[in-house]
């Protein structure tokens, strides 16, 4: 993996290290930014470094910090993971901001770095993002950015709770890149105005 940040107009994508436990904690520990996330709430900032080790040393998986351009906080992270460069292909997730950013440019922008990279720097032929068919806001900004869905995997995974989840999947091809890249590139500016 790259070690050269990505750089956006609002944000920067950097290489996600276990040494970002500690500005990730707050947003990682809050329950309502956690909700849907596919694995127990981490309840110490040791349990959130443990779990950023084993995700930074899988070799399947590109992880990234998103720092605020104008201040280098970190407000955020994001990956690919199950990264298959013989199959041209990846899943974005394990995607999380601080709720203060929900709604402004953040994930926007940072969803148009790591786009980028998978189909311009890695020239992917695809990559998908899931989520939990309970999670609607989730849907809604999947669908927002452009992406197709594609299925349900019912019954997919269990939930921390112990319930089971269907997962609902949506994907990007690189031929529908161009026109996605546009229209993202326009929410950031029309976010940034706002």
């Amino acid at each position: 993996m790259t070690n050269q940040p990505l750089e956006g107009t609002v944000v920067r994508l950097v290489r996600l290290s276990p040494d970002h436990a500690e500005a990730l904690f707050p947003s990682a520990s809050d329950p309502e930014v956690w909700r849907w996330m596919p694995r127990a709430r981490p309840e110490t900032v040791a349990q959130l470094r443990e779990w950023l080790g084993e995700m930074t040393a899988d070799p399947t998986r590109r992880c990234f910090a998103v720092q605020r351009r104008d201040d280098g906080t970190v407000i955020g992270s994001t990956s690919m993971y199950d990264l298959d460069l013989a199959e041209s292909r990846t899943e974005i997730g394990a995607t999380w901001f601080d709720r203060s950013c929900w709604g402004g440019p953040y994930n926007v922008e940072s969803k148009l770095l790591l786009f980028a990279h998978a189909f311009e720097d890695l020239r992917l032929a695809r990559l998908a993002l899931r989520t939990d068919n309970l999670n609607v806001r989730s849907q809604q900004a999947l669908a927002r950015l452009g992406l197709v869905h594609e299925g349900t995997l019912r019954s997919h995974m269990r939930r921390p709770d112990g319930t089971r989840r269907d997962s609902l999947y949506y994907s990007l091809l690189a031929d529908e890149w161009p026109t996605v890249r546009e229209t993202l590139r326009a929410r950031v500016t029309a976010k940034t105005a706002a």
